[in-house]
Parts: structure tokens; C-alpha cells; sequence
């Protein structure tokens, strides 16, 4: 087994390739990193940070948050990041659930000056493939979010695994435009980009400007549903701005085939789509060379195992069931929550999602066991918000569900009942949720109603709800 440093040194660059080129030309060589990092990996030691201690991160996307991903993987630490749209409420839950040695939030101008002052040069710490490198938060249905701990091993072995499927080559440039506090734009993107010793063009965030003004530049590109949809919907993007990419990914939501179709139809390049998630990192994923099958997620990666089982017991291929993935990718289990992830006694995670394997070993995700809501690429826990919404005066109860959306995949749409005599306002219910929510937790749309449809057992029907957006 192997771990992530070891895999990145396997093709360290000289000084002279650039890991980061800036919307404003700075660049950012291997070299570069590997003194800022040996700096920055000084200055969290320096604050108490030992081999094993947590570090919370929450800062706009930026070289800085690259550069600390790497410093605590130097220094045995365990990275975790969070989103930038989190209120101080959210964080607050998160840090008092991590307890982290060191808390990195804005203004930063202070950390970057206090890191030029350590030395630019750091013994890597000898960390092991079981050794946690980072802690990403996410949740079900029920409870607060949950600490998923990724292993060294787990990272490797799936950046090893997806550098080879998807042929990166030494010319490979990646136009990064996703966020860097999740699995997409951190273990996916970044990981590949350092295990091929190649860069990314670095931009703060999607815009559809930026993109098309820099897709001549790079060969690979990696986006949510919610890029693709955003690019068709501006006449310049076509074959000739596309001439010099090799590769579109897809992921974090489901894909429609309409958008695939018409994305080949406009630039001649068959989006590829894969499966994974947060304990798992990616599972599948259509093939680089091969059919690449509109509504699948593709096979298994190498190395992993997939299958579709009912009540426990494998079904065969065509019938719909549960999800289960085995393989070095899978994550070690919750933060402090030994007992919470869903094992099978073989040693099975069971995901969640619902799905079949076709007769060609193709996945094809169906439905989500759990109610969670995609929406733009972001994970929106209905729970969570519900119990925002119960909380809000004239408020008897509230279920949340996604719906359709042509941009995001799916919008959070909330269906709330009042209490004997009150009167709710929609707009108000949204602006108040708003000061307890990141903004892309909150519904765009709130619906009154004067009962929940709920089953013979008490539980709402939130199919039901759906079928009333449908």
C-alpha cells in the first residue's frame, strides 16, 4: 500500500513546470509548492499542530488552500475543509465536532506573511497508508453531519486509479474551475493533477467567461452537471473552442441525456460520467476508450467492487437494488462515530443509492435510498434544513425534497404547514432560514400547505411530495 506523498513523488517536476497558472498569469511551480508548503507545514508545527491533529480550513479557493492541502499531508495532519458558504453557526458545529489544533478562516494575509518568515525547508513526516489524511464532512437524513475519514491509502490508490483510467499524459493541462473544499475539485482534480506531475489552469470559481476564454489552453476538464448545462446555454462554446481538449468529466449529480446529446452534437466530445462519493471517492466510470453510455456511471474501477444486492443477497444483472462498494477507496468509517457507517459483515459499504448492473458490467444509478438533494454539485441533507424550518415561529412541521431543475439538477423546494392560526409568509420563511444556512441549502421555493401526506406508519411521503412539482 502506498501513500499519497509517495505516489505525488513518483513524478515531482522541476521547478520550471508550473503546478498553478493564475486568471492573472502568476504562476505557481512544483518548486514553488514545495517551499510555501515546507513553510506553511513550519508555521502549523510552530502553532502546536502535531502528526495526527486536525486543521480546519475554510477560505476562498486559492493557491493558499492548495498549499495547505499539501503542508498537512507533509506534516502528518489532517486536512479538512469546508465550505466557504457556511455560516459561523454551521462552522461552529463542525469545529466543536473536530476539535482542530489549528483553525484557518479569512483575513489569511497574516498567515502568508507569518509563513515567510519559517524556514522554506521540512522533513516529511512519516506518515502510513491507515494514517487519516483528511476528514471530509457530510450527513444522511437523520443527525448532524458526520466526519468521513479518508486514509492516505484511500487517496492514493484512487488518484493512482483514475490517473490511469482517464490516459493522463505529460502535456495534460487541467482547466480547474471547481470549488477545492470537496472530493470533486480537491481528490479528484488536484490529486490527478499532482500524481501526473502536470498543471491546472487555477480559476476562483466556474464562470462561463473565464471558461470559454481559457478551454483553448487546456486538454482536461472537470465540472457538475450544472457547467455543462451553463456552457450550452452561450452560443460560443463549439468544436473550434474545444479543438485542443481531450477529455470532459462529469460528476457529483446525475447527468441528463439531453445534455450529453447535446454537448456531443456541439463540440463533438462525449462527456465522460462517473460515480462516487464522499466515503468513497470514485467508485466508476464510463471509459476513456469504449462506449461512454448516456444514464450510466460507468464500471467499476480497477480495484473496486460493486454490487447490486436485495435484502442482503446479490440480485443479477437488470434487477434494481441497493448499492454496496468494497476496495481500497473505501474510507475508514465517522469522526468519533465508530458504529455509524454501514458495513456489510463482508465488508460491503452500503452507499445508499439505488441501481443495477447492466449485462455489460455498465452501472446505471436509479434513485437514492436516502432523500438527500444534489443541487449545482452540492450536497443539501433535507433534515438538516427541515429542522431550520420547524424551528421558525408559525411553523408546525416542514418536508423538504428536490425537484428538477434545468440549471442546478435539482432545487431544494420546502413544503411547510403552520400552527392553529398562523400565517406564513414564503419570502420570510426563506430570508429567515438564509441567516442559518449556506445559501445553497435554502429552498428556492417554499410551499404552504395544510398537511403533510404521510403513510399507514407516520412517515411522510416524500414521493408523494414530488409527484405535486412533477
Amino acid at each position: 500500500m502506498e501513500t499519497l506523498l509517495a505516489l505525488f513523488a513518483e513524478r515531482r517536476p522541476p521547478d520550471v513546470t508550473a503546478l498553478l497558472t493564475l486568471v492573472d498569469g502568476t504562476v505557481v511551480t512544483y518548486g514553488d509548492a514545495e517551499r510555501r508548503s515546507a513553510q506553511l507545514a513550519n508555521l502549523l508545527a510552530a502553532r502546536g499542530a502535531r502528526p495526527g491533529d486536525r486543521v480546519a480550513v475554510q477560505i476562498e479557493k486559492s493557491p493558499l488552500a492548495v498549499l495547505l492541502y499539501f503542508a498537512c499531508l507533509r506534516a502528518g495532519l489532517v486536512f479538512l475543509p469546508m465550505n466557504t458558504a457556511y455560516t459561523a453557526e454551521e462552522v461552529a458545529y463542525l469545529i466543536d465536532d473536530a476539535e482542530p489544533a489549528v483553525v484557518v478562516r479569512p483575513p489569511t494575509d497574516d498567515l502568508l506573511a507569518e509563513a515567510a518568515g519559517h524556514a522554506d525547508h521540512f522533513d516529511d513526516v512519516g506518515v502510513g497508508p491507515d494514517d487519516v489524511a483528511a476528514i471530509l464532512y457530510t450527513s444522511g437524513t437523520t443527525g448532524r453531519p458526520k466526519g468521513a475519514m479518508l486514509t492516505h491509502h484511500n487517496l492514493a490508490s484512487n488518484a493512482r486509479a483514475l490517473h490511469q483510467a482517464w490516459g493522463f499524459r505529460p502535456d495534460d493541462v487541467l482547466l480547474h474551475a471547481l470549488p477545492v473544499f470537496h472530493a470533486h475539485g480537491l481528490f479528484v482534480a488536484v490529486n490527478c493533477v499532482l500524481a501526473n506531475g502536470t498543471g491546472m489552469i487555477f480559476l476562483p470559481r466556474f464562470d462561463v467567461d473565464m471558461v470559454l476564454e481559457r478551454l483553448p489552453e487546456a486538454t482536461v476538464f472537470m465540472g457538475v452537471p450544472t457547467f455543462y448545462t451553463r456552457l450550452l446555454a452561450d452560443d460560443r462554446l463549439d468544436a473550434d473552442r474545444c479543438r485542443r481538449m481531450r477529455l470532459f468529466v462529469s460528476g457529483s449529480a446525475p447527468l441528463s441525456p439531453a445534455t450529453h446529446e447535446e454537448f456531443r452534437r456541439r463540440t463533438g466530445h462525449v462527456i465522460l460520467e462517473r460515480y462516487g462519493m464522499t466515503e468513497t471517492t470514485m467508485i466508476s466510470s464510463n471509459p476513456l476508450d469504449g462506449e461512454r453510455r448516456p444514464g450510466s456511471v460507468g464500471r467499476p474501477l480497477p480495484g473496486v467492487q460493486v454490487r447490486i444486492t436485495q435484502e442482503g443477497a446479490a440480485v443479477g444483472p437488470g434487477e434494481v437494488g441497493d448499492v454496496e462498494v468494497r476496495g481500497p477507496n473505501v474510507f475508514r468509517g465517522y469522526w468519533k462515530r465508530p458504529s455509524a457507517a454501514e458495513f456489510t459483515s463482508d465488508g460491503f459499504f452500503r452507499t445508499g443509492d439505488l441501481g443495477r448492473l447492466d449485462a455489460d458490467g455498465y452501472l446505471h444509478l436509479v434513485g437514492r435510498s436516502k432523500d438527500l438533494v444534489i443541487s449545482g454539485g452540492l450536497n443539501v441533507y433535507p433534515k438538516e434544513v427541515e429542522e431550520v424550518l420547524d424551528s421558525l415561529p408559525g411553523v408546525a412541521e416542514s418536508a423538504v425534497i428536490g425537484v428538477p431543475d434545468p440549471d442546478l439538477g435539482e432545487a431544494v423546494v420546502a413544503v411547510v404547514v403552520a400552527e392553529p392560526g398562523a400565517e406564513l409568509q414564503p419570502d420570510a420563511l426563506r430570508a429567515e432560514a438564509r441567516r442559518h444556512l449556506a445559501g445553497f441549502k435554502v429552498p428556492k421555493r417554499v410551499q404552504v400547505a395544510e398537511s403533510l401526506p404521510r403513510n399507514t406508519m407516520g412517515k411522510v411521503e416524500k414521493a408523494r411530495l414530488r409527484s405535486w412539482f412533477a
